[in-house]
C-alpha cells in the first residue's frame, strides 16, 4: 500500500503541477503544499478515520495503539475528512475559495482511488 500512495501522489503532483502552469495565479510552490498538505490529510485523517470508525474500543483499551501503524487500518473516510481538514488550512494559507482549491484538485483525486483499488487488488481485497 505504501507505494501506491507514492504513485498516487506522484501522479497527483505531476497533473497538479501541469494545471497550475496552464493557470494564472498558481505556482509550483502553490502546488508543493497542496501536495504536503493532502499528503498529511489522507496519511492522518485515514489512520485516525480508522481507529475512531473501526477500533474505537481498541483505542479505548490502549491510546498508543493509534501510532502503531505497522498493524494496519486505514480509512476512506477518515482520508476524505483529513484531506478536506488539510484544504481548509491550505485555502488560508495562499487566500484561495475552497471552490478554487476543489475545482484545481478534482481531476488528480481519480488517481489516487485508481492505485487504493489496485492496492486492494493486490492485497487480495477486490476480485
Amino acid at each position: 500500500y505504501g507505494l501506491m500512495y507514492l504513485l498516487a501522489f506522484l501522479c497527483a503532483w505531476g497533473l497538479a503541477s501541469y494545471r497550475a502552469k496552464q493557470r494564472d495565479g498558481w505556482t509550483s510552490d502553490m502546488v508543493s503544499d497542496l501536495v504536503f498538505y493532502g499528503a498529511l490529510g489522507v496519511v492522518l485523517g485515514g489512520r485516525i478515520g480508522y481507529v475512531l470508525f473501526y477500533e474505537f474500543d481498541k483505542f479505548l483499551e490502549n491510546p498508543i495503539w493509534l501510532f502503531q501503524v505497522w498493524t494496519g487500518g486505514m480509512s476512506f473516510h477518515g482520508s476524505f475528512l483529513g484531506v478536506m481538514i488539510a484544504l481548509l488550512f491550505w485555502c488560508n494559507k495562499y487566500q484561495k475559495t475552497w471552490f478554487q482549491a476543489l475545482d484545481f484538485i478534482a481531476p488528480c483525486v481519480p488517481t489516487g482511488l485508481m492505485f487504493g483499488r489496485i492496492g486492494n487488488f493486490i492485497g487480495g481485497e477486490l476480485y
